[in-house]
């Protein structure tokens, strides 16, 4: 059974307390006013005030208390209902306690527990009336209806609270949702859907403005070889650390993500290439740096391809090959350099042993 269904019964329990205490009290005010008989005083008692506690009783000890709470809840409709013929049809007191049993089995989220609760509403009126004499006195007094004022506030809170409760408890989830849906679960960088939304704006916005923006690409080098060496726990640790040393090397407004096996793309907003190098540079050295607890002499490198976004990228694919390009320029350069066009149709591959420009 989901936690939605499990909570409810206990949900409902001071809600019932409150709408049935609240409006027994509005009835109390008519039937004085009246001077009401002892079965109709102690039919008030067993519907407001002694039912409450029973339902909760008989939801407890149930095998299946969300169907249990179900019952219950037509259970509140016909005894609501029950009511009005006591009062003799009093018009404020019997439209409230009515159209609040009514809201109160629209909020419990159960579908459909509304509309049934209207034919048990009327046969259980009904029946009170052949009970009672049918007697109609519509007309509301100042008493009444001074009494009906803290029940309408009081119950019209507190479904609120309970409402905006259930509001930010699903807000929460959908943002865990959106959270889980955008973060890659093993490095917890952005993963790829995501990550290729905000290269596809950050493109839009370099072509409509001019602003410069530019993409990193990064793959670890020989990274088949840790895990056919080591393991794939052990390469899936490398990607973790590895994706620690992008997360500190990016700033704020930066975007970096799993762009899938062992490469991670970094989409960096209004930042030109020299800025990007420097930044793809950072990473580089401190990936050099990183050593695993458990296998401290396991030497760990990466390359890293720079692309400027360009006017003649006409999609983000276009751009991803620039850096993918750039990138395979240094990895064919021997790998741990960051390979970067200074301009169209060359690649500078930067930060290994011997520095190089390579024409692609």
């Amino acid at each position: 059974m989901p936690s939605t269904e499990r909570q409810l019964p206990r949900r409902v329990y001071p809600l019932r307390i409150l709408g049935m205490g609240l409006g027994g009290m509005v009835v109390g005010v008519v039937l004085w006013e009246r001077q009401a008989s002892a079965w109709a005083w102690a039919g008030l008692v067993l519907a407001s005030f002694v039912w409450p506690h029973v339902a909760y009783l008989l939801t407890r000890r149930s095998a299946d208390p969300y169907r249990t709470e179900a019952r219950n809840l037509l259970i509140d409709s016909a005894l609501t209902a029950a009511l009005v013929p006591l009062m003799h049809f009093n018009l404020l007191p019997s439209t409230l306690i009515l159209t609040l049993t009514m809201v109160d089995k629209i909020t419990t989220g159960m579908r459909g527990l509304w509309a049934r609760s209207i034919p048990v509403m009327l046969l259980a009126g009904v029946a009170s009336a052949m009970l009672t004499g049918n007697h109609w006195a519509l007309d509301t007094s100042m008493r009444v209806i001074t009494a009906c004022l803290p029940v309408m506030v009081l119950h019209t809170l507190s479904v609120s609270v309970v409402s905006y409760q259930l509001i930010r408890k699903t807000a929460r989830q959908n943002h865990l949702l959106d959270e889980l849906r955008r973060i890659d679960a093993l490095t917890g960088l952005y993963g790829r859907g995501h990550w290729q939304e905000q290269a596809e704006a950050a493109l839009r916005h370099h072509l409509a403005t001019g602003e410069p923006a530019c993409m990193l690409m990064m793959d670890v080098d020989h990274f088949k070889q840790i895990n056919d060496s080591h393991g794939h726990t052990v390469g899936d640790e490398v990607l973790r650390v590895l994706a620690r040393v992008v997360r500190a090397a990016v700033r704020g407004g930066d975007c970096a993500g799993r762009y899938g096996g062992d490469e991670f793309a970094i989409i960096l907003p209004g930042t030109r290439t020299s800025d990007a190098v420097a930044i793809a540079e950072r990473i580089r050295e401190h990936s050099e740096s990183v050593r695993l607890r458990h296998l401290p002499a396991l030497r760990l490198s990466c390359s890293l391809g720079v692309a400027p976004a360009q006017p003649h990228h006409a999609n983000v694919s276009e751009w991803i090959d620039a850096a993918d390009t750039a990138l395979y320029a240094a990895k064919k350069a021997g790998r741990n350099r960051v390979g970067a066009p200074p301009a169209p149709g060359r690649v500078v591959v930067d930060g290994g042993p011997q520095g190089e420009a390579l024409a692609v």
